[in-house]
């Protein structure tokens, strides 16, 4: 019991570093352009199968992790100038306009990948000991590319000019735009960003989960929970949100199955509502 317990724990906390990617793409895109993606979690699926793409026509699982976010990053800038910014400024109109853009996606990838689920071969196999478990050495892996994935997104949004230019969009558009920030073309680096982020969490789940057109699908409530319970446009809070909400559900799996997990994890986010709609981490916010 103890070992099962110590194992699904350790599956929840590197899970929910990999969730915590993609919930703060979402995050960021809700925080500046007030966009509710719909289609978030099929971003984390189109990063998935570029890496199986990607694998198959270099034979190197290691070179996904650089061309995936590239592309997903391109994507991103497309898709914001061809679909969200005709819509900006309108919330509901943004759900219609995501929900339509999660069903292309889906179907894209269904007639180009094929409706099959398949698995991706971890890029480096094999257990190593862990607190008295044999435990899976690309999980341990993937934990660290998530955390320096995490890190790196949190030194470019407070460290570089780019990210100063979309923290100070964020919080005060016009003033920002009376400064000589473009704030056109931060709308486009941010949605593209976003894309990016959950693309690279893609790559890194790839070899953990199932590659599938239908893989963003469960991952979406995920990813809406976390940003609900971290606090809405809080960015540490999504993330710290992400890493709990998964190491919970993986303490609740190791003694009731997967649905009750969940709905532990909708529990806790009507508590949240109604005891603290501004987020368990508001006062972490910058």
């Amino acid at each position: 019991m103890i070992d099962t317990l110590l194992l699904l724990s350790l599956n929840g906390l590197i899970w929910g570093l990999i969730i915590a990617l993609i919930a703060l793409g979402l995050s960021v895109i809700f925080g500046l352009l007030d966009i509710i993606n719909i289609a978030h979690g099929d971003f984390f699926m189109v990063g998935t199968v570029l890496a199986w793409f990607s694998l198959q026509l270099t034979g190197n699982y290691w070179l996904g992790f650089l061309l995936v976010p590239l592309i997903c990053f391109l994507l991103g800038a497309v898709i914001q100038r061809l679909v969200i910014q005709p819509i900006r400024g309108n919330p509901a109109l943004s759900i219609v306009a995501t929900f339509g853009l999660s069903l292309i996606l889906q179907e894209v990838v269904r007639m180009t990948f094929g409706a099959t689920p398949r698995r991706i071969l971890p890029p480096i196999q094999g257990t190593i000991s862990l607190f008295g478990i044999q435990y899976d050495v690309y999980r341990i892996y993937a934990a660290g590319f998530s955390i320096a994935a995490l890190a790196a997104f949190f030194l470019f949004l407070n460290y570089t000019k780019l990210g100063t230019w979309m923290r100070a969009v964020r919080h005060d558009r016009e003033t920002a735009t009376a400064m000589g920030v473009p704030a056109r073309l931060v709308y486009v680096l941010t949605f593209a960003v976003g894309f990016a982020l959950a693309g690279f969490g893609g790559v890194v789940a790839a070899p953990i989960t199932t590659v599938d057109f239908r893989g963003g699908v469960d991952l979406l409530p995920v990813c809406f929970i976390a940003v609900i319970v971290g606090g809405l446009g809080n960015l540490p809070g999504t993330a710290a949100a992400a890493i709990l909400l998964s190491l919970l559900e993986g303490i609740v799996q190791s003694f009731a199955n997967p649905t009750l997990a969940r709905i532990t994890s909708l529990l806790l986010m009507s508590a949240v509502l109604l005891l603290r709609p501004q987020g368990l981490f508001k006062g972490f916010a910058k």
